[in-house]
């Protein structure tokens, strides 16, 4: 008897989990829809701390993030959002949005050839 409600706690809590991940990554696409990109950041946010289970869901995280990141005219940062997904996710479709997003900000000349600081040296 023990053994069965243990089992059938941990599958409430997953789906709970699962539920609430889906809830938060729908609110965040509701208030970007809604130029709200603050609080599709803080949706996001919530998501990506529940996405741990389900690793799959990251890339679209991301995606959704570097795109409010534009939106705020972030560019810079918008960039190294997607540079994340094609290193870390190179085969996936958000891959390919991501490489796609990057040569909009580069065409749209938000970024500069490298997006990469350079330093140089102080003038005396």
């Amino acid at each position: 008897m023990r053994i069965l409600s243990v089992l059938l706690l941990t599958l409430l809590a997953s789906g709970c989990t699962r539920w609430s991940l889906d809830h938060h990554l729908n609110a965040a696409y509701r208030a970007y829809n809604r130029d709200n990109c603050e609080q599709a950041l803080l949706d996001l946010s919530q998501a990506d701390r529940l996405s741990r289970s389900r690793p799959a869901v990251q890339p679209e995280i991301s995606l959704l993030r570097g795109q409010c990141l534009e939106r705020q005219k972030l560019y810079v940062d918008a960039a190294r959002t997607y540079d994340f997904i094609i290193a870390r996710y190179p085969r996936s479709e958000y891959a390919y949005r991501a490489r796609a997003r990057l040569d909009t900000l580069e065409q749209l000349g938000h970024l500069r050839g490298s997006t990469s600081a350079v330093a140089h040296p102080a003038s005396l």
